[in-house]
């Protein structure tokens, strides 16, 4: 899931470096006119000056052919490798999922060639906005080895080498395979966290290279009765980055809890490298050997600070969740009561409503629709919270707290009927639940005082 450019470096060039040193490039006809014509265009003066001689001409025809022959003349030799790398996860957010890439090593004919579905570039027109709509394209880039295993060491992150049992015809389709997706116009595509990613892609790729000849395993890779959706897979991930996994389970919808089947579950990095462990091609081992190609030194293990104890979202939501309460209670035995911290928490939740629905409506990330803390945060507190205490407004103001206690009543029976149908935990974030008790009591007080 790495997408960095630090990992892979910038493919563009490193293509031109891996040209200029003669390595080998198996291609489709279309790209070879494409490169040529790079190669020989330019301004009209000048094709008309190569033209007005017929030596040049001879050379240049010449030339081609032997540059077109370059293009298509060089398949795999039998001492090509073909293997799955797995990086693991790393510290930031970015990098929590691990990576994958497939590595084509073929000394014979100078090929030494990673292939990274994760990247993209940070020159994107528009790069924030789209990265926040789900639509910005990520790429195919391809690097040499050491790229990636500077990257891995730089960031402390093992990295592990699948030596892949293929035949030399599956060596070569999946070559080419990944060579026809690095084309211009092949290798950039519409990046899906849960469906489209750059472990899914590897996974597609070896099954088109090898057909049905390769099986990948097909139960749950933690155990029979270890299914689980793509929202408890992604939190296993997370546990010690509360406050991303309370912002990645508030954002996502009822899709993430789809359970994930054992090929589903396969978009993680570690979870694609255990299902390649355990499947067969041609009733053999996929796997021919397993390699640490690094191993970073562990850690000491460091209990956290108690003051991230006091930042943690439960913390948080447990003391706000006090405060609706306590608040609540002493002005039960008053007469005269404020709402000025009803308009400030209902502003916030509004807001963050807001937020959702539009995570939903106005974003291609395809797991962010049908929300269901929308029901609570519900987007209309802001800004009809605003309303409350004025007398003018108390009837309607009061259907609209009670209408807001149906909605908290069907999410919580909701969420209850649904883990228990589905058997995973529906509703997660679970700190969600200490707010949304809180906003029950202070709604119910709320409907008899306003």
């Amino acid at each position: 899931m790495k997408s960095l450019l630090s990992l892979q470096g910038n493919s563009l060039s490193v293509y031109s470096r891996q040209l200029a040193v003669g390595s080998t490039r198996r291609s489709t006809p279309l790209y070879a006119v494409l490169t040529l014509k790079s190669i020989v265009g330019g301004s009209q003066s000048t094709v008309c000056s190569v033209q007005s001689s017929s030596a040049y001409r001879l050379l240049l025809t010449a030339y081609c052919l032997l540059f077109t022959a370059h293009l298509f003349a060089q398949p795999l030799s039998r001492d090509a490798k073909v293997s799955l790398i797995t990086v693991s996860p790393g510290a930031e957010l970015y990098s929590s999922f691990g990576h994958n890439a497939l590595w084509v090593s073929d000394p014979m004919q100078g090929i030494d060639k990673v292939y990274n579905y994760g990247t993209f570039d940070f020159r994107t027109e528009g790069f924030y906005i789209k990265f926040m709509r789900g639509t910005l394209p990520y790429q195919l880039s391809v690097s040499p080895m050491y790229y990636t295993m500077y990257g891995a060491q730089a960031e402390n992150r093992s990295v592990t080498e699948q030596v892949l049992n293929l035949s030399q015809n599956q060596k070569q389709k999946l070559y080419d395979y990944l060579e026809n997706n690095y084309l211009p116009q092949n290798r950039q595509y519409a990046y899906k966290f849960f469906y489209d990613n750059c472990a899914t892609r590897l996974r597609d790729a070896l099954k088109a290279a090898c057909g049905d000849s390769l099986q990948y395993y097909n139960q749950p890779i933690r155990g029979t009765f270890e299914a689980k959706s793509y929202r408890n897979w992604m939190n296993s991930y997370l546990g010690n980055k509360p406050w991303a996994r309370f912002g990645m389970n508030l954002g996502i919808g009822l899709p993430s809890d789809h359970v994930a089947t054992p090929q589903e579950e396969m978009y993680l990095p570690n979870n694609l490298r255990d299902h390649v462990d355990r499947a067969k091609i041609g009733g053999q081992k996929l796997v021919l050997q397993k390699n640490k190609l690094f191993e970073p030194p562990q850690p000491n293990p460091v209990f956290p600070p108690f003051y991230e104890l006091l930042l943690s979202p439960l913390f948080i939501f447990i003391l706000l969740m006090g405060v609706f309460s306590g608040l609540t209670t002493y002005q039960k035995r008053r007469k005269k009561i404020s709402f000025l911290y009803d308009k400030i928490i209902f502003t916030v939740i509004g807001l963050a409503g807001w937020l959702l629905l539009l995570l939903w409506i106005a974003t291609d990330h395809g797991v962010t629709n049908w929300n269901p803390h929308l029901l609570w945060a519900f987007p209309l507190h802001f800004p009809l919270m605003f309303f409350l205490g004025n007398p003018k407004h108390s009837s309607w103001v009061k259907k609209y707290v009670l209408f807001c206690l149906i909605l908290l009543v069907i999410f919580g029976v909701g969420m209850i009927v649904s883990s228990l149908v589905l058997g995973t935990i529906i509703g997660q974030p679970i700190e969600a639940a200490f707010i949304i008790i809180g906003l029950f009591y202070r709604l119910n007080f709320l409907r008899k005082r306003v």
